[in-house]
């Protein structure tokens, strides 16, 4: 019985923290209610009278005013487009090569807006089903003077969140003066590399090319194997032996019907009155499985099953055998690249003074803002945290609280409703199981005397340790189903 009651005090307290677990954004809210709440406003009335009128209900998110940022520090380009004008762009008359007319020109409409609502459509732009981040960076041959694109390897994370999730993010480059590379999401990076070893194509052209005038020679061999020329096909070998041949040993089933077809014509169909012979031919019923043939082994003619010919060969062939005059795969011999070159600083680059945004998009209301260049790297954090930190920070007060986010991720994955109700079900249930029912003893069973009877009372206390027994199993089980269905909320959305 002390065990029993126990299990039922585990079972409320487990079932009341479930209890709690469901509430905490409203009992966080109710918190910063009683930290915002503000002295009522008093009014007199005609009969001088004080009355107080219940305050306004003070928000539970709190407001975080975004304000453009300004630069701290040295730096070559900053733009919030907090003017509200677009004066210092141009729009581009660029048309791309090779495409149509229609969709190679630039049309897009630019516009300065300002931002009412921190949530931004999601799949801000991907290719097909792809999420990609491209670092492209255009190098100069010093030998010819022409430009190359120069393309970063593809991240090894996995951006669908990003590109998803329907929240502002920032996007950093940062270029070192070793030539190393960092591309960062939400300052977190999601590639890197160094732009002499992780671009494609190479920055630096390799020393040694193959000779495009170099040839293979006719009496050149590259077969590592060749027939055997000395083999002679055995006497006994037989090139017309069948690959399959009938099983002499079969024998007809009992019963086969060998003067019913397997298919004969549907005696039910009838011929369609738009039917005309002229045109559509003579009119048979279609083709059905003969009833007659259900409960035989088989209809029609009988033939003996086809086997392997345990003789067959097929067509003889010389074994191979290693060619002795083999000299491997023929290569074109290298030569002196004409147009090598070696830039052991691709870091630095051109210069430029002007920047351009090239998009090329089937979405619609794509936002950009706080563009920044700058050589420090501490200037362009502390931009960061300005601008887009204070974007964070009113997205994070708005987001909906635990319950809200519960509902928003069984709606995308309703399997979660199952967790959801063995969560709070379970414990309700085994606390009726454990704590409601039990076996009491039937006032038949005890005898009517006064005696003592010391042999019922032994038997009386080995049956109770009995049954005390499966008791302690199926508590050591509920704790173990227990630990394995609650793993906190966190596992609701996917851990």
């Amino acid at each position: 019985m002390l065990l029993k009651a126990r299990l039922c005090v585990l079972l409320l307290a487990l079932s009341w923290s479930v209890a709690l677990l469901s509430e905490p954004a409203r009992a966080q809210d109710d918190a910063e209610d009683a930290e915002l709440d503000v002295e009522d406003d008093v009014t007199v009335g005609d009969e001088g009278d004080v009355e107080e009128e219940p305050a306004p209900r003070a928000s539970a998110v709190p407001k975080v005013t975004y304000k453009a940022p300004e630069p701290k520090g040295e730096h070559y380009f900053a733009e919030s487009f907090d003017r509200g004008t677009l004066d210092s762009w141009v729009l581009s008359k660029a048309k791309k090569d090779d495409i149509d007319e229609e969709i190679a020109k630039y049309d897009g409409k630019w516009e300065v807006e300002e931002m009412k609502d921190s949530k931004l459509p999601g799949d801000k732009d991907k290719c097909g089903e792809d999420y990609k981040l491209h670092f492209i960076f255009r190098h100069k041959n010093p030998k010819t003077g022409e430009f190359e694109e120069k393309h970063a390897k593809k991240p090894d994370s996995d951006l669908r969140t990003y590109y998803t999730d329907k929240k502002t993010h920032l996007y950093t480059l940062v270029l070192n003066p070793d030539n190393s590379f960092e591309v960062l999401i939400d300052q977190t990076v999601v590639n890197s590399g160094n732009l002499l070893n992780d671009m494609t194509p190479a920055v630096n052209p390799p020393a040694e090319i193959e000779d495009p005038n170099d040839q293979k020679p006719e009496d050149w061999d590259e077969r590592p194997k060749i027939q055997d020329p000395d083999a002679v096909k055995p006497e006994d070998w037989d090139e017309d032996a069948p690959a399959k041949v009938q099983d002499e040993e079969a024998v007809k089933p009992d019963g086969w019907l060998d003067d019913e077809p397997e298919y004969i014509g549907d005696p039910d169909a009838l011929k369609p009155e738009d039917w005309d012979e002229d045109m559509d031919g003579e009119w048979e019923a279609p083709q059905v499985s003969n009833p007659a043939c259900e409960s035989a082994p088989g209809c029609g003619k009988w033939e003996r099953p086809m086997i392997d010919n345990p003789n067959y060969k097929g067509k003889w062939k010389p074994p191979m055998i290693d060619n002795p005059n083999y000299q491997g795969v023929w290569k074109p011999r290298k030569i002196s690249n004409p147009d090598f070159f070696e830039d052991l600083h691709p870091f630095r680059m051109s210069s430029f003074s002007a920047v351009g945004l090239e998009l090329w998009s089937m979405s619609s209301d794509i936002f950009f803002d706080n563009f920044f260049i700058t050589d420090d790297r501490n200037v362009a954090e502390r931009w960061a945290e300005d601008g887009w930190g204070l974007k964070k920070a009113a997205e994070g007060a708005a987001e909906p609280g635990l319950m809200s986010q519960m509902v928003s991720a069984a709606e995308e994955r309703p399997w979660l409703w199952v967790i959801y109700v063995l969560t709070v079900a379970l414990p309700l249930i085994l606390i009726f199981v454990f704590c409601c029912t039990g076996k009491k003893p039937a006032a038949a069973e005890y005898k009517k005397t006064d005696e003592p009877q010391p042999d019922v009372k032994a038997e009386t206390e080995e049956e109770e340790a009995k049954e005390e027994e499966p008791q302690g199993m199926k508590t050591e089980l509920l704790l173990a189903i227990l630990a394995s269905t609650w793993h906190g909320p966190n596992n609701f959305f996917g851990g």
